[in-house]
């Protein structure tokens, strides 16, 4: 199989050495499974926990070329520690035929799988959050000294020696210019064409613009304010602009003020690629409609049935996707399903990671040895040999010991309990946040299958499958739904 390699390091005290290792171990990897590696992605100082990184936007859209069918990362938290963003383009890849493979983390195919490369990808967005609490405490710590975080810096100012904003003595008459003119009715319109008329340049050269002028004239560092996050601290830079031209100029800007408008989301739908047609085994997936009232219906529809090859009725999203959340839900409530998830997860880590079971082993050899040479030595037999031997187990010993810390760093083995906390944090989960329900779905569902009379859902976990009657749902007072509406004419 051919594979790329997707290599990152972030800023924080990592350099090209970092991307030498990740490369050199998933190359290692590569050749002991006979993975043929075509090429690499690397996005250096970038931080996994946005998407906005170029090479692996690149790779994302390269994999629907058919070139390669694996992509290779050293560790899974190199791809992703957004564990919403992992989901969604893990997505993506499998539509094109591609997976994503850790070289340290050997997690195997099965279905219990899914849910161990869940709590890991949990552990490394757990990791990121920390981190950044770390860094933000260290800059809400500079804010409250007046000292710059960086940043873009407001005109009219500069960053002197002690991190701290000073004045631009040839800048801030510009600013106060402006400040002035828009307080006495002129519009940022003819600010702007006045400032570049006179050749006034900002601070990088350009012109200026309608939101540069906006953003000065509601920037309240030129009163002396200083704001990061929720902090703000008076008096914490030099003013330009006195207190009260500053508020005549923001009452012009609340009068002027236009209601932004309001972008309704797509809706998500949530059981895309799991929810298959009990007739013809097609996918059922997303479609929308708007009746002659004008309200809006959304479905899930049979494909084959779109082209006029299956019978199949539509089934009302919100209804169909509670509905597996319900299950979903039931699964992390059941505690003999917890108790068997926690006993496999644990028992799965040994099988994906046979080199620490390996070097226990031989630890457990060494130390036997070296008991018995203790043993020999104290009952009088001893040797020249002897002692050589005994210095050479020290050593292996020592190695070990050495060997076993850094795997079980590398691949730390959760504990029972461990994995049972992981396991009930789903219970918190608010399953009236769409991005909840996702996460329940993606780590719990592994497909839907839906016929006339019943529904038969299938888990992420060995014999996980069970089947709900609709007549038990028709008879209630919640419904099927799955009569409850024309198909829509309008898509």
């Amino acid at each position: 199989m051919n594979a790329v390699i997707y290599a990152r390091f972030s800023s924080d005290k990592q350099n090209e050495a970092s991307i030498e290792g990740q490369l050199r171990e998933c190359m290692d990897y590569a050749e002991r499974t006979g993975i043929t590696v075509i090429g690499n992605y690397i996005d250096r100082a970038l931080s996994a926990r946005t998407d906005n990184r170029p090479e692996f936007r690149r790779m994302i859209k390269d994999s629907a070329k058919g070139c390669f069918d694996i992509v290779l990362v050293w560790k899974l938290d190199r791809f992703s520690r957004d564990r919403y963003d992992s989901a969604h383009y893990k997505h993506i890849l499998k539509k094109n035929g591609v997976k994503v493979i850790s070289a340290k983390e050997n997690i195997s195919e099965g279905p219990e799988g899914i849910i161990l490369e869940s709590m890991l990808e949990g552990m490394a967005e757990y990791y990121s959050a920390e981190l950044s609490v770390k860094i933000k405490r260290g800059l809400t710590e500079n804010a409250l000294k007046g000292k710059v975080n960086g940043g873009q810096n407001p005109y009219g100012y500069y960053v002197d020696e002690n991190q701290k904003l000073s004045i631009d003595e040839k800048a801030a008459p510009i600013v106060v210019e402006v400040f002035t003119m828009y307080a006495e009715g002129k519009t940022i319109k003819e600010i702007v064409q006045y400032l570049n008329s006179k050749g006034l340049k900002t601070k990088y050269g350009n012109k200026f613009s309608y939101n540069i002028v906006q953003y000065m004239l509601s920037n309240r560092r030129y009163i002396g304010d200083y704001k990061y996050a929720d902090i703000v601290i008076p008096d914490a830079t030099p003013a330009i602009i006195d207190k009260e031209l500053f508020e005549r100029a923001q009452q012009r800007l609340k009068l002027n003020k236009h209601a932004p408008a309001r972008h309704k989301a797509e809706d998500d739908y949530l059981l895309t690629t799991k929810l298959f047609c009990g007739k013809c085994g097609a996918y059922m997936v997303g479609e929308s409609g708007t009746s002659r009232t004008g309200v809006v219906h959304r479905y899930y529809k049979c494909v084959k049935a779109k082209k006029h090859l299956c019978n199949k009725k539509t089934v009302q999203k919100e209804w169909i996707e509670n509905l597996a959340v319900e299950k979903a839900f039931e699964i992390v409530n059941d505690e003999k399903i917890i108790e068997y998830l926690v006993e496999e997860l644990f028992n799965l880590q040994t099988a994906t990671n046979p080199r620490l079971p390996q070097l226990k082993a031989q630890m457990s050899g060494v130390l036997k040895k070296i008991a018995n040479i203790i043993q020999a030595i104290e009952q009088g037999v001893i040797f020249d040999s002897t002692r050589d031997r005994l210095a050479e187990l020290e050593t292996q010993k020592s190695e070990l010991e050495v060997a076993i810390l850094e795997e079980q760093i590398e691949r730390p083995i959760l504990t029972r309990e461990e994995i049972r906390f992981g396991i009930e944090r789903f219970r918190k989960l608010n399953i009236k946040e769409t991005e909840d329900k996702k996460c329940l779905i993606d780590n719990f569902i592994n497909a839907i299958y839906l016929y006339d009379d019943k529904i038969t859902f299938t888990f992420n976990y060995k014999d996980g499958t069970k089947t709900v009657l609709l007549s038990e749902y028709e008879s209630s007072s919640v419904g099927s739904d799955l009569n409850g509406h024309a198909p829509p004419k309008t898509t």
